[in-house]
């Protein structure tokens, strides 16, 4: 009997499955999954339209171990230069220390289709379970986790529809929570600085939540800027000089991360500017780095290393979930801002 895979409440994939909507044969399923030579090249498509429709995953470890799992766990971020994932992939090895699993990690770059080939690979050697950041991918991701019969946990994000379990923060609250933050200190004239990059999932969202924070106020942005490429202190001072140049009443600045945000607070530093009384500013992430920077930026906690914790806990229990786990973010003060009036 084949096994149950309660995301959906349908058996696991198997090549007959892959065969009956493809119209073949389950050897030639075998075939060309096994790139053998020996079929037409309009065989092949149908058969892998037919595996990307249903999500099914090759096993690449049949026959070779009898469990049908190595002792893996899949770990799928967007990026390892982004500062974000380093607290992360800390938390989640912090729980998986004490056991048999080891973490593997892919990046998807901030894009639906090359994640869809790093979950496929890595589900086909069957790993213990699967950590994947975020909650948009593509149809055939989603499909190919919903079947895989392994534990799977979406992270870092809670604002959506999870495929199974999924562990974070709500990105429009955190959004919100800081308008709110700033409204309630005086600062009226806000500018926004942020990325291009609408594959960023989250960072919208937070921006989406802080309008609506400044909305409840009866306030608007000012003005705002998006920049292209990696943030950093340089990209942070171009950003802001750029801003400042063509809005200098601006009172107050919210960055999409505390890194273009230590790089605003050091320009607006070299200008002699009055912080926080002249002009406020805040962040997000709450990188410990940052700590040595002549202010503390305001920002707010992202909880990094409790969602790497929480979804290794999972993982660990070996149970397929859905639970869903949304933590709290907490908004810190520093030194960037103003009292509450």
């Amino acid at each position: 009997m084949r096994g149950r895979n309660p995301f959906d409440g349908k058996p696991q994939l198997t090549l007959r499955d892959v065969a009956e909507e493809a119209g073949v044969s389950e050897m030639t399923v075998s075939r060309v999954l096994r790139n053998r030579a020996d079929v037409s090249a309009s065989t092949r498509k149908k058969v892998f339209e037919a595996a990307r429709k249903l999500g099914y995953v090759p096993n690449k470890i049949a026959g070779a171990l009898a469990s049908n799992r190595v002792n893996l766990v899949g770990v799928v971020i967007p990026s390892l230069s982004n500062m974000v994932f380093p607290d992360v992939l800390a938390g989640i090895g912090e729980i998986l220390d004490g056991t048999e699993l080891q973490p593997v990690v892919g990046t998807s770059k901030y894009d639906e289709t090359h994640e869809e080939g790093v979950i496929y690979e890595m589900l086909s050697w069957r790993p213990s379970g699967l950590i994947v950041a975020g909650l948009e991918h593509s149809a055939a991701s989603r499909a190919m986790m919903r079947a895989s019969g392994i534990p799977v946990i979406e992270i870092m994000d809670t604002d959506g529809d999870p495929v199974a379990a999924a562990v974070g923060i709500s990105h429009e609250a955190a959004g919100r929570e800081t308008a709110r933050e700033i409204v309630r200190r005086g600062y009226r004239k806000i500018g926004y600085l942020g990325a291009s990059n609408f594959a960023d999932h989250r960072a919208q969202k937070r921006l989406a939540g802080f309008e609506a924070g400044l909305a409840e106020a009866g306030i608007t942005l000012a003005d705002r800027i998006l920049y292209d490429g990696q943030s950093g202190f340089g990209t942070g001072r171009r950003i802001t000089e750029t801003l400042m140049t063509r809005s200098p009443d601006l009172d107050f600045l919210y960055y999409n991360t505390d890194m273009n945000a230590a790089g605003g607070l050091l320009y607006c530093l070299d200008k002699g500017l009055d912080i926080p009384g002249r002009i406020g500013m805040a962040g997000f992430n709450a990188f410990e780095l940052l700590d040595g920077l002549p202010m503390r930026i305001a920002t707010m906690d992202s909880r990094r290393r409790d969602i790497g914790r929480a979804a290794a806990e999972i993982v660990a229990e070996g149970e397929l979930s859905t639970a869903r786990i949304a933590l709290t973010p907490r908004f810190i003060e520093g030194d960037t801002v103003r009292a509450p009036a």
